[in-house]
């Protein structure tokens, strides 16, 4: 497809992954944002909520109008709060919109697992199975032919991109999986509410959501995918893999480290697992497979797309350890959201998106 630039509209652009979006997309040289949306700050500039964004962007905030969206824009960004997405985007699509959803309300292709979870009706379960799960690692090709993608959560993008490779050669346990992951507080979103008070975050980590966190099903849907399509299956259907998530709250504003162990399936050496992860992501743009577990933290990819790992096999207990850290509001949010648009509209994969991270 031709290099053309296209019209955007970002819907729940006044939260931090509209602005992130937002920023983003200002670098982008084939797109102009032409509506954003946030009704709350219905009339207000744009830098009123983001003051980095002045001389980036004229435009005020304006109500959710989905026809006035769907006939001024190609491809509409849903920034919109998890069970909020469902009407919007089966309106763009019907108008026949290229649209990119950063809720969890495509994300997985159950209908009665995301009720389940999400505790809403959905009333286009017939979209659940046209959506494409928005990972371009694994999913590039679907991702460039589909009309809407559902990008992933941010602690599923850390989770899903370190044990992938494992899963993908068989060397993990799938009934062994646990992953143990420490978010910021901008993963909570831009709503106040007294557990993100500074007093009350400042100082301290919390374990939360323990056994029945939301991004739990999404895992282990992909996970599931990886391992299904390598697997050996004996007569009969195989036990889904399952696996133990705990997310943690960390006293900083942006950042993801994932922590993840499982127990071999035969032994293994860590410098066998780091020539795996290079060759499993040896054309990747945006995954860095780091020698120490110490170069792995958030203030490395703090700003930029790039997800980095380490990988480690503990001969003495038979596990294997593997550490991500993301940016969770661009590789987790924003960022994956314009690597998938890149695809979708034929452009190149990193096109606004090369900027390395901010440090220290």
């Amino acid at each position: 497809m031709a290099k053309s630039r296209i019209n955007i509209a970002v819907l729940g652009g006044s939260g931090y992954t509209g602005g992130e979006l937002l920023r983003l997309l200002a670098q982008h040289p084939y797109v102009k944002v032409k509506i954003v949306t946030g009704d709350k700050a219905v009339g207000l500039p744009v830098s009123s909520h983001f003051p980095n964004l002045e001389t980036f962007c004229s435009l005020v905030f304006q109500p959710m109008d989905l026809p006035k969206v769907t006939q001024s824009a190609d491809l509409v960004f849903m920034a919109l709060p998890h069970t909020k997405s469902i009407e919007p985007v089966a309106h763009c699509i019907k108008a026949k919109k290229r649209v990119i959803d950063l809720s969890a309300d495509y994300r997985l292709c159950e209908q009665k697992t995301y009720e389940k979870w999400y505790g809403v009706s959905h009333s286009s379960p017939h979209l659940l199975r046209q959506s494409v799960y928005g990972m371009p690692e694994l999913h590039r090709t679907k991702i460039s032919r589909t009309k809407l993608v559902a990008v992933p959560g941010c602690y599923p993008t850390a989770a899903i991109l370190q044990l992938a490779p494992l899963l993908s050669k068989r060397i993990l346990k799938p009934d062994s999986i646990v992953i143990d992951a420490k978010s910021g507080i901008s993963g909570a979103g831009r709503s106040p509410a007294l557990p993100y008070h500074f007093p009350e975050a400042h100082d301290s980590m919390t374990a939360y959501k323990i056994g029945q966190h939301r991004h739990t099903p999404e895992i282990e849907q992909e996970l599931n995918n990886v391992y299904g399509k390598t697997s050996v299956r004996a007569k009969g259907r195989a036990k889904p893999l399952t696996v133990m998530f705990t997310p943690h709250l960390t006293p900083m504003n942006r950042g993801i480290l994932s922590t993840a162990y499982g127990k071999m399936t035969k032994p293994i050496t860590t410098k066998a697992l780091q020539d795996l992860y290079r060759r499993f992501y040896r054309n990747e743009r945006f995954i860095r497979i780091r020698e120490e577990s110490t170069q792995v933290s958030p203030n490395q990819v703090r700003g930029s797309n790039f997800c980095d790992i380490a990988i480690l096999a503990d001969s003495r207990t038979g596990n294997i350890i593997t550490v991500a850290a993301i940016d969770n509001l661009v590789k987790g949010a924003a960022g994956q959201a314009i690597q998938s648009m890149n695809l979708m509209m034929g452009y190149p994969e990193d096109t606004g998106l090369t900027s390395p991270g901010i440090f220290p």
